[in-house]
């Protein structure tokens, strides 16, 4: 409970850091986007590499392979369900509404909440179902913000750094192949401010948000999704096919994350409305912070 609370503490000081900037003039409107792009095109690639750079245990593997299958077919619901929600919202709205749904910030809440419910091995399996969630976000998660025909979105995303970071990544983790320390510690540094610098970045844009546009209907009922029927959901099918318990509570953990940081990064740089998805992602935290550790202690 404590490690829980200590994460999503941080992320609310990062995005008081944040509005401080802005109030100080410190990241404006002009220069947030370069801010974004650093992200996007560096910060977050060296991040994704890093979380590849786990340790392959082939003893484990066949609960490796449930995991991972069970997180792809997850992901293929995110995407389904993301399109059968919401039809009614306007086109800003829907696309970080549904791009929220496919990726959660499971990639940095995930990670430490399941070690510290499920230890090592919990790691381990959270690392690989984080796989799929990885490709969906650099794939049709972006796709969402970005309006091109096939072929351009297609191109745009097989170049995308953060395409090219995932390949990268999973090449690496299947082969075990050692990079030198210095190539490490490079990673690891710049890919370790990903979180500090994304949720500063969302606290400079909710610092010209009014109370108002947080306190939305359209986002409460997208956090009762996110928060409540998607993990409820999964918990029901995963025991309905009798699998491991330690591979159910890791996926359904995971499932129980609120919106990504990235949700306002792409719709920063895309020009979609970052205000709405600043917002999102700000309530959809908050209200983890009770849905979270329930769900945690019905788990284990």
């Amino acid at each position: 409970m404590k490690s829980m609370l200590d994460m999503q503490g941080t992320l609310f000081l990062l995005i008081l850091v944040g509005i401080y900037a802005q109030k100080k003039g410190i990241i404006t409107k002009h220069n947030r986007k370069k801010f974004t792009d650093l992200i996007i095109e560096i910060i977050l690639p060296c991040n994704i590499v890093n979380s590849f750079l786990i340790e392959w245990s082939y003893g484990i593997l066949i609960n490796c392979i449930t995991v991972f299958i069970a997180a792809i077919i997850t992901q293929v619901l995110y995407v389904i369900l993301s399109k059968m929600l919401f039809r009614k919202s306007g086109k800003d709205r829907q696309a970080v509404l549904r791009y929220a749904i496919i990726c959660s910030n499971a990639g940095f809440l995930g990670n430490p909440i399941v070690e510290s419910v499920f230890g090592s091995q919990g790691l381990l399996f959270a690392s690989v179902a984080l796989i799929p969630l990885r490709f969906a976000m650099w794939s049709s998660g972006l796709a969402l913000f970005t309006n091109t025909d096939g072929k351009s979105t297609a191109k745009k995303l097989i170049t995308h750094p953060c395409i090219i970071a995932v390949f990268v990544g999973f090449i690496l983790m299947i082969t075990q192949i050692k990079l030198p320390g210095f190539m490490l510690k490079t990673l690891s540094g710049i890919g370790s401010s990903n979180t500090a610098i994304s949720m500063i970045v969302i606290g400079s844009i909710l610092a010209e948000i009014h109370v108002k546009e947080i306190l939305d209907k359209e986002l409460f009922y997208y956090s009762a999704i996110r928060l409540i029927v998607i993990p409820a959901a999964i918990l029901a099918i995963l025991k309905l096919f009798g699998v491991d318990s330690l591979v159910t509570g890791v996926i359904v953990l995971l499932s129980a994350m609120p919106a990504g940081s990235t949700t306002v990064m792409l719709a920063d740089k895309y020009d979609g409305n970052s205000r709405f998805a600043s917002s999102c992602v700000f309530l959809s935290t908050v209200l983890s912070l009770i849905t979270i550790p329930l769900i945690s202690i019905f788990l284990v």
